[in-house]
């Protein structure tokens, strides 16, 4: 399988490191996020998201499974070993940046008077959106991968469909929405193309 890039913060890279963090939850990540932190002023809710969408990544990736007691609250993971095409890429400051890059929108429209900033119309939103094509792609072929390789365990050892057929249609589905994630970002690129 082709290799491919993953940029991963490098906090939490090593906090899954340690001992027993083989399996873990939302709330266990943040809180020892949290401490990592040190004497830096954030919110709560702030981390939560950002640790719940970096589990979300490693879910799409199969760096992380959920646990097979389903909860919609507590949510166990189980780390697995870091899949094999991946070439990991540690940011320092993650959690920093993607506080800075949520906020910049509002830095904007700073007064009541000025009229709201304009998107550059090529370079900045395609780089973008390119940036967001590669990811998508990337989560939407190892989502396929899955979804088959789950249609071939079914097919080679029948038996275990009660166990495996609900993580097959949720890989399936996974893919389905992923597809149309990009086929919109591959469409609003055409549409950037043509305008200019």
């Amino acid at each position: 399988m082709k290799t491919a890039s993953f940029t991963f913060d490098r906090r939490l890279y090593e906090l899954l490191q340690e001992e027993a963090r083989a399996r873990f939850t939302t709330r266990e990540l943040r809180d020892a996020y949290a401490k990592r932190l040190g004497g830096m002023t954030f919110r709560i809710g702030d981390l939560r998201r950002y640790v719940y969408e970096q589990i979300r990544r490693m879910l799409r990736i199969g760096w992380v499974v959920l646990d097979e007691e389903r909860r919609s609250r507590g949510q166990v993971y189980c780390l697995q070993p870091t899949p094999a095409h991946l070439q990991l890429e540690l940011i320092d400051n993650g959690f920093e940046n993607s506080l800075k890059t949520a906020s910049e929108p509002m830095q904007e429209s700073s007064g009541p008077d000025v009229p709201p900033k304009q998107l550059e119309p090529s370079s900045d939103a395609e780089q973008h959106l390119e940036a967001l094509h590669n990811e998508i792609r990337l989560d939407f072929l190892s989502s396929m991968g899955e979804a088959e390789r789950y249609k071939l365990l079914l097919d080679e050892l029948p038996h275990l469909r009660d166990k495996v057929e609900a993580e097959y249609l949720e890989a399936r589905d996974r893919s389905s929405r992923l597809l149309g994630h990009l086929r919109a970002i591959e469409k609003t690129l055409k549409t950037l193309a043509a305008a200019r």
